[in-house]
């Protein structure tokens, strides 16, 4: 028998925890777009039957996006994809004026021209998916251009619970992005912002960042208000 060969547990282990990574990527990607709404509770069993697997993978899909905030678990209602009240969004927003300004003071001043190449990438991309109104891909690439400009603060805690605050803002800012006409100023933002860093200007860069995370969140509150 080759030495490298997985045993039996293991290979199954192995194929559950790849089973469930791609049930939670599809989990994810409905619950982001708006296809799962928030208050929907998602059973086991009915998932398990709709991607014809055992319910094991299943279950560490739902722990895994638990652990991202996507969804809670109940002892008896099962997994349910929460609401963001008001009180919870103007906490978000608190801490990313808080930390996000302070990862891009710290990051900017390191960015390489590497770095700006792929950003000036994914302001293209952004800029074309906005023009196709391609919505799904509004939110993975804001939070990819966010921590990529946080990338050489060399602050890997601070960087990891920002990256769950973007994800915890994702969908609902993404709904209101979509029904507001909002994505123009992100856009027009978010290359100012590199613009100011490229030149050297962190402080006016600072600044505007948080000017765009409060305009953000104040639309946010405003959108779910009105809902």
């Amino acid at each position: 028998m080759d030495g490298t060969a997985l045993t039996s547990p293991l290979r199954k282990t192995v194929q559950h925890r790849t089973i469930s990574a791609a049930v939670a990527a599809e989990l994810r990607r409905r619950i982001l777009d708006g296809e799962i709404p928030a208050g929907s509770q998602l059973r086991q069993d009915a998932l398990a039957a709709e991607f014809a697997v055992s319910r094991i993978p299943v279950r560490e899909a739902l722990m895994q996006l638990e652990a991202e905030g996507l969804v809670k678990i109940h002892p008896h209602r099962g997994a349910v994809v929460p609401e963001l009240s008001l009180a919870e969004i103007e906490e978000l927003f608190e801490l990313r004026l808080l930390l996000e300004p302070r990862l891009l003071a710290a990051s900017a001043p390191q960015l390489s021209d590497d770095d700006y190449t792929r950003l000036d990438r994914i302001l293209e991309e952004y800029s074309d998916e906005l023009r196709a109104r391609h919505v799904s891909r509004w939110g993975e690439l804001n939070r990819a251009f966010h921590l990529l400009l946080y990338s050489r603060a060399e602050k890997p805690r601070t960087a990891g619970i920002v990256a769950n605050l973007l994800q915890d803002c994702d969908r609902h800012t993404r709904l209101q992005l979509s029904l507001t006409g909002g994505m123009e100023r992100a856009e027009a933002e978010h290359a100012e912002l590199v613009h100011l860093c490229r030149a050297g200007r962190i402080d006016d860069a600072c600044e505007l960042l948080r000017a765009h995370i409060e305009n953000v969140g104040r639309a946010l509150r405003r959108f779910l208000e009105e809902r």
